[in-house]
């Protein structure tokens, strides 16, 4: 369930609490008159099932609270009480296909924020990747892969398609764009930097190498991979199943493409380079594809649901 408190004026909790009272899968509603001092007004508190979330919040957006007052929430790990059972058999559909869109766009509007952290860490995922492809070593490729933080602005782009965000999408290629051009610039310097110091090679770079050769070999297992991993993504973020994103990092080649590019580049290697800007590009290109079906799928899917299910009366709750 999910947890909503709220800074209502005064003038406005009468029509706040009876949107509360109206929608199927809430509960637990508290008023505490004269609470808030800033903004001044009354704390609302209550309790709504994950599934009737997204319609609630959309009713208190068109009444104005988070312009005149405040919206707060917050996923409740575990609630001991017979109504909060009640209200999520109440309410329409499963918590796991829900989609809370506000909290969507909320998170990948933070994941894709151009910030100095994010460039630090796409450009220390993109060395990694570096040290991995010249080394053939496919551990550093793999926690390169953990690193880089692009599937934020991936799932940015994704979420402000289906919302027809503008706003939102361009923040996001904007990051995704940037982040990837300041990553494999830095790796072509720190590559041109270990090549000064002998610990790379263009020797090492055209050596035959098993376990990253696909790398910049792109064939259309990649542009696969790339579908079902953008899929996965979606699905943790909207599910909140976000331990899943790790798995969905390490199966596409984007961190290591770039800097398969990136050495290849301070080589003089064209090939190659081109190589991994082809499969970088088609991984991209796959992740978002998948993204904004799956998002839509959903979208299709709660209709479906929501058009299928009859408003029980509320009155004796």
């Amino acid at each position: 369930m999910l947890h909503l408190r709220m800074i209502v004026p005064n003038e406005a909790t009468p029509a706040v609490t009876e949107l509360i009272e109206s929608t199927v899968g809430t509960t637990h509603l508290v008023v505490l008159s004269g609470a808030a001092r800033s903004p001044a007004g009354d704390v609302v508190l209550c309790d709504v099932a994950r599934e009737a979330g997204d319609e609630l919040l959309k009713g208190l957006r068109e009444l104005r609270i988070d312009q005149v007052g405040s919206i707060a929430v917050d996923d409740i790990g575990l609630t001991l009480s017979e109504r909060a059972v009640t209200a999520e058999k109440e309410a329409p559909g499963e918590p796991a296909d829900a989609v809370i869109w506000e909290q969507l766009t909320g998170a990948t509007h933070e994941e894709s924020t151009l910030s100095v952290t994010y460039v630090a860490f796409m450009a220390l995922a993109t060395m990694i990747a570096a040290c991995g492809v010249v080394l053939d070593n496919a551990v550093l490729i793999v926690g390169a892969m953990a690193v880089g933080p692009e599937f934020g602005p991936l799932a940015g782009v994704c979420t402000a398609m289906v919302r027809r965000a503008p706003r939102l999408a361009a923040r996001s290629l904007i990051a995704l764009l940037v982040g990837f051009a300041v990553a494999i610039a830095a790796t072509t310097l720190f590559s041109l930097g270990m090549d000064a110091f002998d610990l790379f090679s263009r020797d090492r770079l055209d050596a035959e190498r098993p376990n990253t050769s696909f790398i910049w070999q792109p064939d259309p297992f990649s542009f696969v991979v790339a579908l079902l991993a953008g899929a996965a993504g979606v699905l943790s973020l909207t599910s909140a199943k976000s331990g899943a994103l790790v798995g969905v990092a390490i199966s596409v080649t984007t961190v290591p493409a770039g800097a398969n590019a990136a050495v290849a580049l301070a080589y003089g290697d064209l090939g190659q380079m081109w190589g991994s800007i082809e499969q970088l590009l088609l991984n991209l290109l796959g992740i978002m594809l998948a993204g904004v079906l799956t998002l839509y799928g959903q979208k299709l899917l709660w209709r479906t649901q929501r058009g299928r299910w009859h408003r029980p009366s509320r009155k004796g709750r």
